[in-house]
């Protein structure tokens, strides 16, 4: 290599570590947010084929997740709805209204967390004559045998300090457990090494206004383990 493509290359490097000292380009973070977003694309793909139940013959959108990629705080539901089925996002109906006050009680918002539910597509009831909006029902076991797999790899991806799953679905189908959402909630669990605290869902609170309490508590809770 002669004199002048040495002399450039180290003006390149020159270059790359001044902007690195003043905050104008960080090197490892650029790669490593680029390398999260395309491998949750790549897994968003995936699930947008899946058929592996019959829910995805029945969906009309894949309701895969969403939010910030590097979150501390990963939020797990239970299954798209109708609003989320139509619109292809997590928790925007009148649930999803009253967890992102949940997030914002804790000086969140819904830009800096992840969220997404153990069950990407919308399960029915299928029932005759049922209002469409109030056709949701709780995902079965096989269901969502077949749909952690997709959750396990999006937890893998974010790596979250610490998760929430919202509810017995989302608690038992993630920590494999058979214990009652209302004996659990507020535990500090573990999957793999990420601290898991299991709340209720912000759908309980909606028919029951007394859970609120217990979900105030969890998030506080909350709070200190992201702070630590």
């Amino acid at each position: 290599m002669n004199d002048k493509y040495i002399k450039i290359l180290k003006l390149i490097k020159t270059n790359l570590e001044d902007n690195i000292e003043w905050g104008e380009y960080d090197l490892y973070n650029d790669y490593v947010v680029k390398d999260k977003e395309q491998l949750l694309n790549e897994l968003k793909c995936q699930v947008n084929m899946c058929h592996n139940c019959q829910l995805g013959n029945k969906r009309i959108n894949v309701v895969f997740g969403i939010g910030n990629v590097n979150a501390s705080l990963m939020l797990i539901g239970e299954a798209p709805g109708y609003e989320e089925d139509h619109k292809g996002e997590p928790f925007i109906g009148k649930a999803g209204q009253l967890l992102t006050k949940i997030i914002n009680s804790i000086n969140y918002n819904r830009q800096e967390v992840y969220i997404t539910n153990i069950v990407k597509c919308h399960p029915k009831k299928n029932i005759v004559n049922c209002n469409k909006r109030d056709n949701n029902r709780a995902p079965t076991l096989y269901e969502i045998k077949n749909c952690v797999k997709y959750l396990n790899q999006q937890i893998d991806i974010i790596k979250p300090k610490v998760i929430v799953t919202l509810g017995s679905s989302a608690t038992k189908g993630l920590l494999n457990t058979d214990i009652n959402i209302s004996v659990v909630r507020g535990s500090i669990m573990k999957y793999k090494d990420i601290i898991v605290i299991p709340t209720y869902h912000p759908a309980a609170l909606l028919r029951n206004n007394n859970l609120k309490k217990y979900v105030w508590s969890d998030m506080k809770q909350i709070r200190k383990y992201l702070l630590l």
